[in-house]
């Protein structure tokens, strides 16, 4: 493979405007949230098959004292590279990433990667050897795993968070150019298929991610994801065959319905007020289970 600067990208507790900023400042959610990354997101990280690559996190400068010493422990044992940021802009991002990578190489990829995720232990390689017939294109590894509690599903997603682009160190754009299913919009995209390169965990602290995908056993995962599906307990025939024929057509229809409402809620208000709408709806649904 010819060399390539690598950098995932996190945002751990960046701080934002309005509503959100309010549930990432609460107690709770930075403790779960330390909690889902420290027992899914790291080992993941810390099990690729390559080490060529950087991890960039962003934190809240104002974090508590409690956290940043758990950043520290990271920082120290070459985990990943913390910084502290109030906001991150396009400029400020381009230079975090070739200060920490040193942008020895000609060409940059840039991979997403949230917080209470993980990633297959060959995801990084898989990225790296992609080659792409446009100057700047998306990546996306299209199949993937849902964990929700004890069941697992395996899913196509061909425009998942676990978005990455390829491109030039000439006038980068990054992974974080736009959202993850709009980056089609602005560049090319490049499909990988095989086996799946991501497990998105779904947990009560976050609102857009449901189950989707079809029920499936761990027997045959272990190996690309080390550690985080040993405590899903394997899946009797019956139950696979009751949610392929009944429980996974239901998911697909309620999709449908709910990507309809999204394309017109998006039309009605916007990119900017459907991301305003889905915080108040955050808030609320944290608020009510709290």
């Amino acid at each position: 493979m010819a060399p390539v600067d690598h950098a995932i990208l996190t945002r751990f507790n960046l701080p934002s405007q309005g509503v959100e900023s309010l549930i990432r400042a609460r107690e709770g959610w930075l403790r779960t949230r330390v909690d889902l990354f420290e027992r899914y997101c790291v080992p993941s990280v810390l099990a690729q098959t390559t080490g060529n690559f950087s991890w960039i996190i962003y934190f809240d400068p104002q974090s508590p004292q409690w956290l940043l010493d758990r950043v520290e422990r990271h920082r120290a044992a070459g985990t990943f590279t913390p910084i502290f940021r109030e906001e991150v802009d396009r400029e400020t991002l381009i230079a975090d990433i070739r200060r920490v990578t040193g942008a020895a190489a000609s060409e940059l990829i840039t991979t997403n990667l949230d917080n209470d995720d993980g990633i297959a232990t060959d995801f990084v390689q898989r990225l790296q050897a992609a080659r792409p017939r446009e100057a700047r294109s998306a990546l996306y590894l299209t199949r993937g795993l849902i964990r929700s509690g004890d069941s697992l599903y395996s899913r196509v997603d061909r425009s998942n968070a676990f978005c990455s682009v390829r491109e030039s160190w000439v006038d980068p754009v990054s992974c974080w150019a736009d959202w993850h299913n709009l980056l089609h919009k602005q560049m090319s995209v490049t499909e990988l298929a095989g086996s799946p390169g991501w497990l998105q965990v779904v947990h009560g602290t976050n609102v857009s991610n449901r189950v989707h995908g079809t029920l499936t056993s761990p027997a045959g995962f272990e190996a690309l994801f080390p550690g985080l599906l040993d405590d899903v307990p394997p899946v009797a025939p019956a139950a696979l065959r009751r949610d392929r024929f009944i429980n996974a057509p239901l998911r697909r229809v309620r999709d449908v319905a709910r990507s309809s409402l999204k394309t017109v809620v998006k039309g009605v208000l916007g990119k900017d007020g459907f991301s305003r709408a889905k915080k108040v709806l955050g808030l609320r649904r944290r608020t009510a289970s709290s």
